[in-house]
Parts: C-alpha cells; sequence; structure tokens
C-alpha cells in the first residue's frame, strides 16, 4: 500500500478514535466535572484501542502477531500518552490556552509522531 493511501486510511482511523478520545474528555470534564488532563488521558487510553484494532486490520494490513503487534503499539501509544500529557499541561496548566484547542493541536502532534513510529516499527 502507498505511502498516501495509508496516510489517509491512518487519519480516518485516526478521527473514529479521536471521536472516542473526544467523547470522553467532554464528557468527563462537562458532565462529571473532572479536571482536564486526567480526562484528556481517559480518553487517550480508549482512543488508543480504537486506532489499535482498525489500524492493524485496515491501515496496515499487518500479519503480525498480536502479541508482537500490540507489545510494539502500546509502546508507541506510551510515547504518544507522554507527548499527550506534556503538551496538555503546558498549554493548559501552563499557557491557559483553551483546553479543546489545546487537545486539537496535541492531537496532531501525537498524529504525525505516532503514524510515523507504527508504520515503521509497529506494523512495518
Amino acid at each position: 500500500m502507498s505511502l498516501t493511501h495509508q496516510f489517509t486510511a491512518y487519519i480516518s482511523v485516526g478521527v473514529f478514535a479521536t471521536l472516542a478520545h473526544y467523547g470522553v474528555l467532554i464528557g468527563l470534564v462537562e458532565g462529571a466535572h473532572w479536571p482536564v488532563v486526567p480526562a484528556t488521558l481517559c480518553g487517550y487510553v480508549l482512543g488508543g484501542v480504537v486506532a489499535y484494532v482498525f489500524n492493524r486490520r485496515h491501515t496496515f494490513k499487518s500479519v503480525q502477531s498480536h502479541a508482537r503487534a500490540g507489545f510494539r503499539f502500546t509502546l508507541v501509544a506510551l510515547v504518544g500518552f507522554c507527548v499527550t500529557y506534556t503538551i496538555m499541561v503546558l498549554l493548559v496548566d501552563h499557557w491557559r490556552t483553551p483546553y479543546l484547542l489545546a487537545q486539537i493541536v496535541t492531537s496532531l502532534v501525537a498524529m504525525f509522531l505516532t503514524f510515523t513510529l507504527n508504520r515503521l516499527w509497529t506494523f512495518g
């Protein structure tokens, strides 16, 4: 599959995973009155599960075992988790950026980073 096609598929899966992430984020912040950073990290976990299932099957059409691909995906997700935490703390807590704008910026950074790592290492 071409890089362009893979990236387009990754974006499509990412939109679905991001909707799950944002649903948890908004629900916890607005409905349950959670602090923003823990809420976004909970959303990140759900988004990660959605992303693994659909990227393994559709984007990268991986034949690697779930043990290997799942382990590597988890490591990449942990890197993304740390990047998400760091950027959200900087933008929301230190620079007082509105949380949804901060989440959009964070999502874009995490998307490019995790696509590259997943393509080259997790499913490659």
